[in-house]
């Protein structure tokens, strides 16, 4: 039965990477007309991490196990979100 808390564990890191990378990639998309982008940053970064790290400590319930579960689907929604977000090289430009 424990196997399927683990299991739990990586989708909802995998959730809350979703929220923390998306919500990122939206704060940068509105920073970039905003006349006062540091407020765009200041309130995306301090909400964003607040919500991370209040479902980490929710979601591990003490367990370092969960925990590292949970930290495994948030690194995995890193690389989905980067992927998805990706622009297309331009021609001429070095793909690095």
């Amino acid at each position: 039965m424990e196997y399927w808390s683990y299991v739990l564990a990586v989708i909802c890191g995998f959730l809350l990477g979703l929220l923390f990378f998306g919500g990122l990639w939206l704060t940068v998309r509105k920073s970039l007309g905003s006349k006062r982008p540091w407020l765009w940053f200041l309130v995306s970064m301090v909400s964003r991490t607040g919500v991370t790290m209040a479902g980490f400590a929710w979601i591990s319930g003490g367990s370092a196990v969960r925990l590292l579960c949970c930290v495994a689907g948030f690194a995995l929604a890193k690389l989905v979100v980067l992927l998805l977000t990706r622009q297309p090289a331009k021609e001429g430009e070095p793909c690095i």
